[in-house]
């Protein structure tokens, strides 16, 4: 299903974006095909600066900018070409300009006409300006997620191998033992020796090492075999709304596939979440158990026993 909302949005942004360009296109906002007069003042050979004023930029594009009087740019000239170099502090359409014609920051103009210093020259035909930034930055993003997943290869490999090993050494059980004070406490519905509770450890072990992946197929096992003891099918129990508060928290010890996102993106000291991310997975962890808690006494949240509603009885979780 995620897979449908998010080439949705790829095909909305796509269409909005084509759209925009459309419109820029009916208003030929950036003046396709008409000459635009300059200043070039030579510095030296094949280089020099060219300049204009700012109101016969506003004039020429039909728009108000906020510049000095006078704009000057570096500029070189070869033949017939005349490459104007913009900064940070050019019009933004000139910055478009430059960005659609070579992807850069110079704007590779004609020059149509020259008399002494003042020029006349065709600036670079611009267009499908908005269509181009989105489907750049989806082919650009889809190259960085892929440079990431690769990136989690060694790590996930290293934290499932100690899973595995965790589970065929009886480490898993061990850790069951240890837990089944609090494990009781939490879920008291649940039988101590049920293999749903060995189920629910191995899932919040895994969350707690930031193994997404790995706490996945766990989770979904310990939802199956909490609901052989559901007897409602199809109505989640106390312990599944319980257990699901839990791993919705993910309480994390070590974030793993975090640490690994910002070490392969080039942080300076990418296991500095380890503390920020436990005290606020801890503290959602224990805001989902005692909103569970308190939401499951509610009548509005209980279903009816039929059965018993039948011989004049009430109400069951």
């Amino acid at each position: 299903m995620l897979n449908y909302v998010w080439i949705a949005l790829v095909l909305i942004g796509v269409l909005a974006a084509a759209g925009s360009d459309i419109y820029d296109a009916s208003t030929n906002r950036y003046r396709n095909g008409e000459q635009f007069e300059l200043r070039y003042d030579s510095l030296a050979e094949n280089s020099g600066r060219v300049s204009y004023t700012r109101e016969y930029f506003d004039k020429f594009y039909g728009v108000s900018i906020e510049s000095p009087d006078t704009l000057t740019y570096n500029a070189s000239l070869v033949g017939s070409s005349l490459k104007i170099t913009t900064d940070e502090k050019s019009p933004e359409l000139w910055r478009t300009v430059a960005k659609t014609d070579d992807n850069s920051d110079q704007i590779t103009a004609k020059v149509m006409s020259r008399h002494g210093r003042e020029m006349t020259v065709l600036l670079p035909t611009t267009s499908l300006v908005k269509t181009k930034a989105v489907l750049d930055a989806v082919i650009s993003y889809s190259e960085m997620a892929v440079k990431i997943a690769l990136g989690l290869i060694g790590v996930m490999a290293f934290w499932l191998g100690i899973m595995k090993l965790a589970e065929d050494s009886g480490m898993i059980k061990i850790i069951a033992r240890i837990m089944k004070p609090v494990m009781v406490r939490v879920f008291p519905d649940i039988p101590p020796d049920h293999p749903a509770i060995g189920a629910m450890i191995m899932n919040m072990a895994a969350n707690m090492l930031g193994l997404n992946n790995a706490a996945t197929p766990l989770g979904l096992k310990a939802m199956d075999e909490l609901d052989k003891l559901n007897p409602h099918k199809g109505t989640a129990t106390d312990a599944m709304v319980t257990f699901l508060a839990i791993n919705t928290a993910g309480l994390t010890l070590i974030p793993a596939t975090a640490i690994a996102v910002r070490a392969a993106l080039g942080s300076k000291d990418p296991t500095v979440i380890l503390l920020t991310s436990f005290f606020g997975a801890g503290l959602a962890t224990i805001a989902g158990i005692i909103a569970a808690r308190l939401l499951q006494r509610l009548k509005v949240y209980r279903i009816k026993d039929t059965t018993e509603e039948a011989q004049g009885g009430g109400e069951t979780k």
